[in-house]
């Protein structure tokens, strides 16, 4: 049906403007009789609000979305962040506006990230909890006083969070368990390198992985899963120790974006090319790895399209309170040197490539 104003339905109701705005928006000062009254007539005449006129009847006051993600590492959160300050972009207009409070690092403070962001009174929060067992509490309690909480990349199954914005992370680990299977031969030994298994999303990635290529792989074996703790320096000498342990090494799958430091053991124990490299997501610096075969494939989880979605979802539901899915998953992509080409980030580094050149002329 056509959208139909207030004026109508106040000449319905045989109420004023003012009354009918109060019985939208659930304002004191009508009758809870008057107030059925109205929101009848709205719904009869399939009524909804325009998003400009929405934040008109909240005043001047901005609807306020708090963001706590990592700053590190920053191949994935920059692109993360980007998305995040895109699509705020494109509601600020509308009045929403994003008040950003980032951690270190996954895990890192995320507690008091969160207090503080609720102190400065959010509407809507955006974490990555990193840590789910110190931040269930926070998530509960903002939920509790109405402001709407998206976990995003990993979840807090536990809480009472609204969403999850994310691709399935056990579904991932199967993919690159699949992936694998196809890369090495039967009775092959691969391994795994990880962030934190106190994380969500590497917990259930390492699941996935393990028992899918255990499927996938007749007789394959999983070496080791490794805790690298997001540290460049701890992956790289943990993959050290790992080739020196392991000579029959098969593959190698990296869960999280730490992967160059992987890079850089294959290539120093002249392994690279030989032992399969699987890797997470794709920036810049990761493109001659894939061009020389270093990486032969990597899992596109798509951190800008994440943190689009998830100011979106919250978005939506301040302004016109379209319902948050309790999840919203992202399909995969598979990254090889074949399809490079048509990714955001390496499309991005070209362009800017030709400005340089062209800036030199």
């Amino acid at each position: 049906m056509k959208r139909t104003g207030v004026h109508k339905i106040a000449e319905l109701a045989k109420v004023s403007i003012g009354t009918v705005d109060r019985a939208l928006h659930n304002r004191p000062g009508i009758s809870g009789a008057t107030r059925k009254k109205v929101l009848r007539i709205a719904k009869k005449l399939a009524y909804t609000p325009h998003p400009a006129a929405r934040i008109l009847s909240v005043g001047s006051a901005n609807l306020r979305i708090g963001v706590c993600i990592p700053e590190e590492i920053h191949f994935f959160y920059d692109q993360m962040r980007a998305g995040i300050f895109d699509e705020a972009r494109r509601v600020n207009g509308l009045g929403i506006e994003i008040v950003y409070s980032p951690v270190a690092s996954l895990g890192e403070g995320e507690p008091e990230q969160v207090k503080a962001l609720m102190a400065r009174g959010v509407n809507a929060l955006i974490v990555t909890p990193g840590n789910p067992k110190s931040v269930t509490p926070l998530i509960n309690r903002a939920e509790k006083q109405n402001v709407r909480v998206i976990c995003i990349t990993t979840d807090a199954p536990r809480s009472r969070r609204s969403s999850v914005v994310c691709v399935d992370p056990e579904l991932n680990g199967r993919l690159a368990a699949e992936l694998m299977a196809k890369f090495v031969p039967p009775g092959s030994e691969v391994a795994m390198i990880t962030g934190m298994l106190t994380t969500e999303e590497h917990r259930l990635k390492a699941k996935g992985f393990c028992a899918g290529f255990k499927k996938d792989c007749m007789n394959g074996k999983i070496a080791a899963v490794l805790e690298a703790h997001e540290s460049e320096k701890e992956s790289y000498r943990k993959t050290c120790e790992l080739l020196a342990s392991h000579r029959g090494l098969r593959g190698i799958y990296v869960s999280t974006v730490n992967c160059l430091p992987v890079c850089r053991a294959l290539q120093r124990y002249g392994r690279a090319g030989e032992t399969q490299l699987i890797t997470t997501d794709l920036f810049p610096e990761m493109v001659p790895h894939l061009q020389r075969g270093t990486i032969r494939a990597s899992i596109y989880q798509d951190p800008y399209l994440q943190g689009q979605q998830a100011v979106r979802l919250l978005s939506d539901y301040l302004l016109n309170r379209i319902t948050i899915p309790h999840a919203h998953y992202l399909n995969p992509g598979i990254v090889l040197r074949t399809n490079l080409h048509l990714f955001r980030e390496v499309q991005r580094k070209a362009s800017l490539s030709s400005v340089r050149q062209s800036n030199s002329r």
